[in-house]
Formats: structure tokens, sequence, C-alpha cells
């Protein structure tokens, strides 16, 4: 609530706010005589005692103080009521003006409110004007801090200026205007600080607002990017299984025909780069159709079935055998010679012959026949050449009675001459 202070002063001779000796402005004899400066104006809401007893105070109306409650703050502190009185006249009609008749006084404001300009004497009783502002430089650094005196004593001022950091010092007589332009100059520095620091803090909550999107809009992608993570992780699987289905043959679980022309193609591709011996091989299960008339075609899968097993138990870790077709199977031996072939070709025929396989309580036996080409490490030769001449060296086998292996080195021509191994 803002108040209204009237001061009772002696009616004759004008008087000087401040006292004889401050040099401060001079009321009109006139003004004085008549009564007007029992009621000149000066806001605040603060208890007077002491030297001003006399003030007493009336509340103005609402549409003043909604009017006020937009304005700057000034706190006056001066020990001479007619100094405050004049200087709540000069100021109300642009800020809201408070009173303070000494240094406590002030201080117990500053305890209430927030001010936004100090002005104050320099001699008071009990803490000096110097004191105060020092007082305020510590506990309200914000308010800006003007000091008025008619003692320009060199000690002073620079203790005002280094010591309290003033924003204005005046010296006694100040006119109206000077005072009123330093009021208003510390008023604009108020408030550019404040609108700087609201700038601050809306930069500050622009800056926290745009944290919390980029730290949500990071969960969002974070948890787009695990369920990317899973769908690909899926996605591999779903490929690396069809990859293998695709190489794979479903019957016997071995490579299938695509899988294994494409291991003999790699393996021809690393031995032009480091020559080396290579056998491959072409098996053919002897009399199938038979197996096949007798027990069915679920007797013969079973056969095939064994027969995968079989092979694979036979051949090496660095072979390869895969089914070429049918009953047909394709071996890939790498580092292997014709003598080694053979052996390999042997092994192969003799555990077929003494392996029974057993299906619906019956035991089918079965042989198979085998046609092997060996490569020397310096011959350079296609896959097709290969898979063409072992498929030469089955039929040989196979015409010489089944149940036999045909080991030859490559032909040069396309007229096979085979060196049989028969058993």
């Amino acid at each position: 609530m803002l108040y209204t202070t009237r001061l009772r002063t002696r009616s004759g001779q004008g008087q000087r706010p401040g006292g004889a000796d401050d040099g401060g402005p001079v009321l009109p004899n006139d003004a004085l005589a008549n009564g007007q400066a029992d009621s000149l104006p000066v806001t605040g809401g603060l208890a007077r005692s002491g030297p001003v007893a006399c003030v007493r105070r009336l509340a103005l109306q609402e549409a003043v103080v909604s009017e006020s409650a937009t304005k700057f703050s000034v706190l006056v502190v001066d020990d001479d009521p007619l100094v405050l009185s004049t200087i709540g006249t000069m100021l109300c009609q642009e800020f809201e003006v408070l009173a303070a008749a000494n240094a406590d006084e002030a201080i117990e404001v500053f305890a209430e409110r927030e001010v936004d300009v100090l002005v104050s004497d320099l001699k008071m009783p009990g803490r000096s004007g110097l004191e105060l502002l020092d007082w305020a430089r510590t506990h309200a650094p914000k308010t800006m801090r003007i000091l008025v005196s008619g003692y320009a004593e060199l000690e002073d001022v620079l203790h005002a200026i280094n010591r309290c950091q003033v924003f204005r010092y005046l010296l006694k007589p100040w006119q109206p205007e000077e005072l009123r332009q330093a009021v208003r100059d510390a008023a604009r520095v108020v408030a550019l600080e404040r609108s700087h620091e609201q700038l601050l803090q809306q930069n500050y909550q622009l800056i926290c607002e745009l944290e919390k999107r980029v730290q949500e809009r990071t969960q969002e992608l974070e948890r787009a990017n695990r369920l990317l993570e899973a769908a690909n992780r899926q996605l591999q699987q779903t490929n690396a299984m069809l990859e293998k289905l695709a190489l794979t043959d479903e019957l016997t679980g071995l490579p299938n025909r695509r899988a294994i022309e494409q291991l003999l193609q790699a393996e021809l591709r690393r031995r032009a780069r480091y020559p080396s011996p290579l056998a491959v091989g072409m098996l053919d299960v002897d009399h199938f159709r038979s197996i096949n008339a007798r027990y069915l075609h679920t007797g013969g899968d079973q056969v095939l079935v064994a027969l995968a097993r079989l092979l694979t138990g036979c051949i090496r870790g660095t072979d390869t055998v895969g089914r070429w077709g049918g009953e047909e199977f394709l071996i890939v031996a790498p580092i292997t010679e014709l003598h080694g072939a053979a052996v390999l070709a042997e092994r192969i025929r003799a555990t077929i012959e003494q392996t029974p396989v057993h299906y619906d309580g019956s035991e089918i036996r079965f042989t198979a026949s085998l046609g092997f080409v060996a490569v020397s490490h310096d011959t350079i030769v296609s896959s097709d050449i290969l898979v063409y001449q072992a498929a030469a060296a089955l039929k040989e086998a196979k015409a010489r009675g089944r149940n036999c292996c045909v080991v030859s080195p490559l032909a040069a021509q396309s007229g096979l001459p085979l060196v049989g191994a028969a058993s």
C-alpha cells in the first residue's frame, strides 16, 4: 500500500531542504506560508519516528496503487523531512518513492521489499550515507546507488566511487532536473539489467526446453534404433537361414548342387594363387531304381540319408561332399594327388558296401560306383572339365560292373584315357 506523507512546517520564512548548511533547493516563502508544503506527497510504507514523528499517513486511491505497481521504486534517505518531501514531490509522478530518515530505517525497507534506486544523503545521524551505500552494495547489489551531499571532500568522493560503487554523485545545491535525470538514468540501467536477466532466463528456459526435446527425441531414436537393430538381427538370421536353405539339400542336409559348384570354383581360385593338387570324384548308388521299387521312395530316401552320413564320415575335414542330383554325389578333395584320390575312393566304396541301412524292419544293403579325376599342382583347369571327366570316370566304373572305383589323371583331350582301379 502506498501512502501520502504530510509534513508540518513552520510558516514564515522559507526553508531549505536538508538544512541551511546543506544547500538543497529552496521552497518559495509563499508556498510555505500558505501551508502548501504541509501536503507535499512522499510515497512509502515505512513507519517514522524521531525527527519525523509528526508524519501521518493517508491511504491513496486504488488507481494510484495500480499505477505505481508498474513504476520503479526509489528509496530516498535523509534526516531532513523537508528534503524527503521535496524529492518525493519531484519524483512521485514517475516513480514509486519510499522514504527513510536514517540508514537503519532504510535497511528495514530493504528487508521488506526490493528497491530499484537508492538516493542517500551523506551526513546523517548514526550510520553515514557511505556506510549505507556500502551495505547496499553487499546486500542489495542490484540496487542503483546515488549519493547526495553538500560536503565535497575528496576522500568521501573517492570512497563513494571506489568502495561503494555509486552510480552518480550529486553535490548540493542540486537542481531538480539534475536529480530527476540521475534517477531516470539509474532506473534505465535497472530496466536494462532486468531485460538482460529476462533474456537470460528466457534463453535458459529455451535451452532447457530444447535439451528436453533433444533428450526425448534421442530416447525415441534410441528406441527406434533398438527396434531397428532387433529387426536387422532377425533379418540377418532369416537371410542366413534362407541362404542355408538355398545351398542345402533338403533331404540329406549336404550342400546341394549349387553350393558344391560354388565350393569347387572357390577351390580352383585358391589353387590358382597357391598351386596344389586337387581331386574331384563322382559317386552313384548302384541299382538305385531297384531299391526304390522294392522299398518305395521312402526307403530310397533313407538310403540317401544314410549314405550322406557315411560320406561325411569317410572324408577329411578339408574335403567336401554334396548331393549332385538324384543318387549322385560330388566329392571335392583339395591337396589330393592321384594316389590319395584312389585311397579315398576305395575307403568310401568299402564303407558303403559294409554298412547296411535299417529300414522298416529290413536291412538294405547297397553298393556304389565312384569315378575320380586328379589334377597336378601346376595344372589350370575349369570346374566344368573336372566334373565332366569325373563323370566319365564314373561311367567307366559302371561299365566295369559297378561297385568299383576308377581314378585317373586329368586327360589332355576330350577322348578320356582312363587309368582304372577296379574292385
